[in-house]
């Protein structure tokens, strides 16, 4: 079922009935949007560096990232997820003029494999709600206003599969606000410095208590 708008201004709600009519609710009052990924515009590209092609996978019920030991033809994964935010897709809507106040992504972890923990790197980019390219496997990172990478280094560990994790996003989607995006796109990668470790992640919106789910609370 899918989750509605929230407002956890009760306070205020309780002063409106109290005041009557002429009140208004404060700006402080934050609000929260989650918001399923669009499946359809998600995926995943591997690539092989020995023949120089890509293999790209649009609207997987599984998502996967980093390198793949047990197939040498297709070493590396990356994985991309799309969040609306303009409600196009039915979710919640983050307004355009609203001021974020946090973010965090859910993911469940249907595998890991070939380590116990997994450096993981999540880049804010862009990419077609209409299909991924071989383009969007290396392009690069948006940038924060200071010049860096809009991006987020943590681990994923063994123990992480077959569980919800749950990924603190608030600087990047604060920067994505700051673009006026329509979508809260992010790609997933294993860090370069890590030797191996393979990432599945669920991705069927049919089940939404398992799908990649993007929660903003803002005012």
């Amino acid at each position: 079922m899918k989750k509605r708008l929230c407002y956890l201004g009760i306070t205020a709600i309780l002063a409106l009935s109290f005041a009557g009519c002429g009140s208004s609710v404060s700006s402080q009052d934050i609000f929260v949007a989650q918001i399923l990924s669009d499946q359809a515009a998600d995926g995943d590209i591997a690539f092989d560096p020995a023949l120089n092609t890509y293999a790209i996978t649009n609207s997987p019920n599984t998502l996967f990232f980093g390198i793949d030991e047990d197939d040498i033809q297709l070493p590396e994964f990356r994985a991309f997820l799309d969040f609306p935010l303009d409600g196009s897709t039915n979710e919640d809507v983050v307004p355009v003029n609203a001021k974020i106040v946090s973010a965090v992504i859910e993911i469940f972890v249907d595998e890991v494999s070939f380590a116990g923990t997994i450096p993981t790197l999540l880049d804010l980019v862009t990419f077609p709600v209409n299909g991924l390219s071989p383009a969007d496997f290396s392009s690069s990172p948006l940038r924060f206003p200071d010049g860096s990478d809009a991006s987020l280094l943590f681990d994923f560990f063994a123990s992480d599969q077959g569980h919800l994790v749950v990924i603190d996003v608030t600087p990047l989607m604060r920067e994505a606000q700051q673009r006026g995006l329509p979508d809260f796109q992010v790609r997933l990668l294993i860090d370069f410095a890590a030797p191996a470790g393979f990432i599945g992640i669920e991705d069927r919106p049919n089940i939404a208590v398992t799908a990649p789910q993007l929660t903003v609370k803002f005012r």
